[in-house]
């Protein structure tokens, strides 16, 4: 048996691992709703992420049978602040409080990467007036706990909040947000906190399929559909996220970086769904995301996908209860691609040997 050497088992790891950190490859993440009764439990739910190489999760809460699932797993957690408990976290001390029972009693073992502080909140709502505080009592509460680097504070919304989006270039946010919104993202640029959006082409092609055409929204057209000042654009997804991007610089805040925090297509229940749809939607959308937007090229786009299971207590309408991609007994929807497995297999005539990647260790 030939001896494979250490040097050299250290050098094949250390590219490896080099490779894991390259910023022009983006993770994908997967939404893990739980609005059904007939859903699996949080440890399968776990192994499931384990089995299918999804390394990143969103979470919409707390639920403290998914935390303690996740302990040791190694993936990534986007923790979720309910819309119902922002005016409770406006109060310092019951910020400190949450901050202290869902995050620091779980961390290290559960890695939270960010807390999103209320999930597409109307301006226009009763409860607007406490994401702000809210926000920033939650920031404070980590960054008292010592985890301000390891742990960003933000807020998830839709893009109802751009007025303008065509072209990309024009994109400017509606003005009657801007007295909510500005203090909000001047904060996240403050803290260097990403801001997340959740982006759904099918929203806008279902909404106007006489000017967007579904090819434009699948990742399927075969050339660019839009052109804006130079750029072109063969993907309304691209030009979405770069809309949000021109609105952000038009509000002086040009610096700061979007997390997609939701996407997908549902695969019944409405206009142009259907399982081949969402299957392409899915498939374009994983391959698509490492490569950039015409706006940012090269630069990969941290993505997660909506959502893990169809809910079928989900509100609204019936397409609402079909986002899945899997279905409630854990078989998968579609054929989808996460990554490689998890181990990295180095095989020839002369030697055999697996080693374990550091998601492993």
């Amino acid at each position: 048996m030939a001896i494979f050497s250490l040097s050299m088992a250290a050098m094949l790891l250390l590219g490896l691992l080099t490779a894991n950190l390259d910023p022009t490859v983006a993770q994908i993440g997967v939404c893990y709703g739980m609005l059904g009764n007939n859903l699996p439990n949080a440890r399968e739910v776990i192994n499931l992420y384990k089995s299918n190489n999804i390394k990143r999760m969103r979470l919409y809460d707390p639920n403290q049978q998914a935390l303690q699932a996740l302990r040791g797993s190694n993936i990534e957690v986007i923790l979720g602040v309910p819309n119902d408990q922002l005016q409770n976290l406006a109060n310092p001390s019951k910020a400190q409080s949450w901050v202290r029972s869902n995050v620091v009693a779980y961390w290290p073992t559960v890695r939270f990467r960010y807390i999103a502080v209320g999930n597409e909140v109307p301006p226009s709502s009763s409860l607007a007036r406490f994401v702000l505080p809210a926000l920033v009592n939650v920031f404070n509460a980590v960054r008292s706990a010592g985890l301000e680097s390891q742990i960003k504070v933000s807020i998830a919304i839709d893009m109802t909040l751009i007025g303008v989006s065509y072209p990309p270039s024009a994109g400017a946010f509606r003005g009657d947000v801007r007295s909510y919104l500005d203090p909000i993202i001047g904060h996240l640029a403050w803290a260097r906190t990403p801001l997340l959006a959740n982006i759904y082409t099918y929203f806008s092609y279902s909404g106007n399929p006489r000017d967007i055409s579904l090819s434009y929204a699948l990742f399927t057209s075969p050339s660019p559909i839009v052109w804006d000042q130079g750029r072109g654009y063969q993907n309304l997804f691209d030009a979405m996220l770069d809309s949000l991007y021109s609105a952000l610089e038009k509000a002086g805040q040009g610096g700061l970086e979007v997390v997609v925090s939701e996407s997908g297509w549902p695969s019944a229940g409405g206009f142009g769904t259907s399982v081949d749809n969402a299957a392409t939607y899915l498939s374009n959308l994983i391959k698509h995301v490492q490569k950039g937007t015409p706006k940012s090229p090269g630069k990969a786009i941290e993505t997660y996908l909506f959502a893990l299971f169809d809910e079928n207590q989900k509100s609204g309408p019936e397409l609402e209860r079909h986002f899945g991609l899997f279905s409630p007994n854990k078989q998968p929807k579609y054929q989808l691609h996460f990554g490689e497995g998890r181990h990295w297999n180095i095989a020839s005539k002369e030697y055999n040997a697996t080693f374990p990647l550091k998601s492993d260790m």
